[in-house]
């Protein structure tokens, strides 16, 4: 069991590595210092979720994965691609922001599925409320700018 936990584990790490690196450049191409404060805030909550993810895995006398994914990677890419064709309008990055956080939430929602011990999921399960909030947040954000 301790393996798939760990493995889980570093699924959420890869994860929330992912969400950062996402959020952070969702940052550096809005145009509104209000979003850019959002996205900033979010990006520095999956660094902290990713740092207590790793010290668990540390607690179970394994080594926590550090970075994120290669399909992270590619989301970053294509965010960049996006933006330099149709522009980086702070409803674009907002949909970028929104998606990221709905590609974490469900990665969330599928590690509580698995047989955690209870400290762990106790962890997992606030995370994915963090997640969950940030989620919605950045959903009423990109539901306005549409609407405008």
């Amino acid at each position: 069991m301790a393996t798939d936990v760990v493995d889980t584990l570093n699924d959420l790490i890869a994860t929330c590595k992912d969400e950062e690196f996402s959020l952070r450049s969702c940052a550096e191409h809005t145009a509104s210092s209000q979003l850019r404060e959002l996205f900033i805030q979010s990006a520095e909550d999956c660094a902290r979720a990713s740092r207590e993810l790793q010290s668990q895995v540390v607690q179970l006398g394994q080594t926590p994965d550090t970075g994120g994914t290669a399909g992270g990677a590619l989301h970053r890419g294509w965010v960049a691609l996006r933006g330099s064709l149709t522009g980086y309008t702070d409803e674009a990055m907002l949909e970028e922001g929104e998606h990221g956080e709905g590609t974490t939430l469900a990665r969330y929602r599928a590690a509580l599925t698995h047989e955690l011990p209870e400290e762990v999921r106790t962890l997992v399960e606030r995370q994915a409320q963090g997640m969950q909030h940030n989620h919605d947040q950045i959903k009423a954000l990109r539901e306005r700018a549409r609407s405008h």
